[in-house]
């Protein structure tokens, strides 16, 4: 099988190096120009010493005409860049945007949440929020895909079965997730300077981080319901991983054992989505370095209530492993291709 040549716009960040070596090691991929701004004219192994016996190209300045040249393109770049980039696709492009410039599907609603005007509105048309386990079916149809946020991963996969299925009450979801600090990206001790990062636990966001728009979207969307949640995210002193805990209110006459069956038979062909037996205790080092999520339903002390646990890598399956798994699937590759789960 051919190659595909691939492009990769902010290779030198958290998610952009992620990216780097998955598809270095990907059979079906030659990776062929890597663009960045600060760190122009170095090699990626100055970032990360495992590429070094990679034959990579040097990182460049990104410019239009290196579209002729490639087939995908991966943006790893701040809100608004990979709109730009949107305008200047060949037909033969196929863009993974890993920002949030098409996970709304109105424009309005991401200047509301992002505070920047959207600068390619007429392409959010050909775009898809790509949860590869919930969109799979319309991956290869689209020219854009916008490959979800960490929180919404980890929160999105364990809720849309329960919801679709009348299993759980939609209007008292309560979230609360904790990530490693790579989340925020490599300006993360510039904005929490005065955190003392290494050693403590913040909350941030409180009702309106902006993960809360696509959570909101995606759940209404998929379900066909409107649903009400309490999301928190807090940083915490590990360098990657999300664990969300999700509090439910059951239905009538729903018990543990229903929800755990509905997530199984749900995510059976999913090979990324691992269901634990009920009652695990679960850590973000089980799913570090891997494109897995893993979810165990747990008891509460009231019969009426579980919580929800959903480990992911906020670095693989939050970021560069998702986007890597909708390539192959938009490609018709096989899905596991380059990723460890």
């Amino acid at each position: 099988m051919k190659k595909i040549n691939v492009l990769i716009a902010g290779a030198s960040g958290y998610i952009g190096l992620q990216i780097t070596k998955i598809l270095a090691n990907h059979k079906n991929v030659n990776i062929k120009y890597l663009c960045g701004s600060s760190s122009i004219g170095k090699t990626i192994s100055f970032f990360d010493k495992s590429l070094k016996k990679k034959i990579l190209p040097k990182i460049i300045k990104f410019n239009k005409h290196l579209l002729e040249d490639v087939d995908t393109i991966f943006t790893a770049l701040p809100n608004g860049e990979s709109q730009k980039i949107s305008k200047l696709l060949l037909k033969k492009n196929l863009l993974i945007d890993l920002s949030a410039d098409f996970r709304l599907r109105k424009a309005k609603d991401f200047q509301k949440w992002y505070k920047i005007k959207h600068l390619a509105k007429h392409m959010i048309k050909k775009s898809i929020y790509a949860l590869p386990e919930i969109k799979k079916n319309l991956i290869k149809k689209n020219r854009i895909i916008s490959c979800p946020g960490c929180y919404p991963t980890s929160i999105l996969i364990p809720l849309i079965p329960l919801i679709n299925n009348n299993l759980i009450n939609n209007k008292n979801i309560i979230i609360d997730s904790k990530s490693g600090y790579s989340g925020a990206g490599r300006e993360v001790h510039k904005k929490y300077k005065n955190k003392n990062l290494y050693a403590s636990l913040s909350a941030y966001g409180l009702a309106f981080h902006r993960h809360n728009s696509e959570i909101q979207q995606e759940l209404d969307l998929n379900t066909g319901k409107k649903n009400q949640f309490q999301f928190t995210p807090h940083l915490s002193p590990m360098f990657r991983g999300i664990l969300s805990t999700i509090y439910l209110d059951l239905k009538k006459d729903v018990n543990i054992k229903k929800i755990n069956k509905c997530l199984k038979i749900y995510y059976k062909n999913q090979p990324f989505v691992k269901i634990t037996n009920s009652e695990k205790f679960l850590s973000t080092n089980d799913v570090i370095n891997t494109n897995n999520c893993i979810i165990s339903v747990c008891k509460s002390k009231y019969k009426d209530k579980i919580i929800l646990l959903s480990a992911i890598d906020n670095l693989i399956k939050g970021g560069g492993g998702q986007a890597v798994q909708n390539m192959n699937i938009s490609y018709g590759f096989n899905e596991r291709e380059g990723l460890s789960g």
